[in-house]
């Protein structure tokens, strides 16, 4: 079920400014940030806030390399259900919620219903993954692994330096 909620209010190139600056080092002490964005410490401060009250931040979060943590093996799964049922579109969300090696999980267009971004560490773990996890889950029909055999490009980093189409620069 979609959350609806009310559009928070327009943002100033103040806000723009720290948004883009605290993507790209989310643990910069408020002082840094004042200084970079040209703000008295207690300006940035309030709208730190503000913007993680409206929904703008919603979380902060340490980076890590999951090669090195263990996680050799980056794959890419699509899943298509037997059928678009409420009950089970829903079994299907809750379970994959339950999942800790799905990193992403989008509903889709086109031939698949959902792409998953899963992590395992090994061939045997996404065997593991695929055969005890993922196809038992409720309506699901066909699966479908992709393999990362590199990452060219990995960034959380929102592009905020090209305005939105409703903010003109």
């Amino acid at each position: 079920m979609m959350e609806e909620s009310s559009p928070p209010a327009e943002l100033d190139d103040l806000d723009w400014r720290i948004l883009d600056a605290l993507q790209a080092d989310g643990r910069m002490p408020n002082a840094a940030l004042a200084h970079r964005v040209n703000l008295s410490p207690p300006a940035v401060h309030a709208r730190v806030k503000r913007l993680q009250e409206q929904g703008y931040i919603q979380r902060y979060a340490a980076l890590l390399d999951r090669e090195r943590v263990g996680y050799d093996m980056l794959c890419f799964i699509s899943v298509t259900l037997q059928r678009h049922q409420l009950e089970l579109v829903e079994a299907f969300r809750a379970a994959i919620q339950e999942m800790p090696e799905v990193l992403e999980c989008h509903h889709v267009t086109g031939e698949y219903d959902y792409l998953l971004k899963v992590v395992v560490r090994n061939r045997k773990d996404l065997e593991r993954f695929v055969l005890a996890r993922l196809t038992p889950v409720p309506g699901v029909a066909r699966i479908h692994t992709s393999l990362a055999l590199s990452e060219v490009k990995a960034t959380t980093a929102l592009p905020l330096d090209a305005p939105p189409p409703d903010r003109e620069a």
